[in-house]
């Protein structure tokens, strides 16, 4: 469920020149089955998403779809940076494009599919540049307490495995909009140029999908979100909600 969020100082959020939409998507705690799909869906996905957002609509000359990591907990996120369009405009662009992307993925052919998971495949089978290369993948294994050093070549065989309609059953469950599985969080940032919108958003109190927040940590402990795999220092280990 997307959420928007007016959080902070308005003086300092007016200061900026640009309005700033920051969604992302949590998907799941670290199932190597789930991540090669969501990998394979940002592959597919990012460039029309880029042509869209930025080449088509000219929202801004920042227009991402990119994975995220939080702590071991996996997703996919959406930065739009725009001085046309306010950050509930942004965040209504970015519903549309996924409605529109929904048909473009349903109609993907067998040898389009195959075709980006042998890329994805060759991707992860590449070598370390480095010892410093090598050594951070490792140490980013410990860091966020998943410990799977064989991931490369275990997320390559599930590759192997993986289908078209998992990959459409994923988008399904996880990105679709409406769907009830849907994890998003959707941060407008108010740039100079969109300073009455930011007045008449924190103003709106009859908007359901409007929130306030004064205490972040409660706030974050209220949503059906996934918790850290690890635990933050001197923080316990969350365990996901249902």
């Amino acid at each position: 469920m997307a959420r928007f969020l007016a959080v902070g100082n308005s003086q300092h959020l007016l200061q900026l020149y640009t309005s700033d939409q920051f969604v992302p998507f949590q998907v799941d705690p670290d199932d190597l089955v789930l991540n090669t799909k969501l990998q394979l869906f940002v592959l597919v996905a990012k460039q029309p998403a880029f042509h869209q957002l930025r080449t088509v609509e000219q929202l801004g000359y920042i227009a991402i779809l990119m994975q995220r990591n939080d702590s071991g907990i996996r997703g996919l996120q959406f930065i739009v940076q725009s001085t046309v369009k306010d950050p509930g405009q942004l965040d209504e662009r970015v519903e549309a494009f996924l409605k529109m992307f929904e048909d473009k993925l349903c109609a993907l052919s067998i040898e389009e599919f195959e075709n980006n998971v042998n890329a994805l495949i060759e991707m992860k089978l590449e070598k370390h540049k480095n010892l410093r290369e090598e050594s951070l993948f490792y140490w980013q294994e410990i860091v966020d307490g998943t410990f799977i050093f064989d991931r490369k070549e275990a997320e390559v065989a599930a590759l192997r495995k993986l289908m078209r309609d998992d990959l459409i059953e994923f988008f399904d469950t996880y990105i679709k909009v409406g769907s009830p599985q849907r994890k998003k969080l959707s941060v407008h940032v108010f740039g100079g140029r969109h300073s009455s919108e930011y007045n008449g958003a924190v103003c709106n109190e009859h908007d359901s999908s409007v929130y306030c927040i004064d205490d972040i940590f409660s706030f974050r402990k209220s949503q059906a979100l996934y918790g850290s795999v690890k635990g933050g220092i001197g923080l316990p280990r969350l365990a996901a909600q249902d």
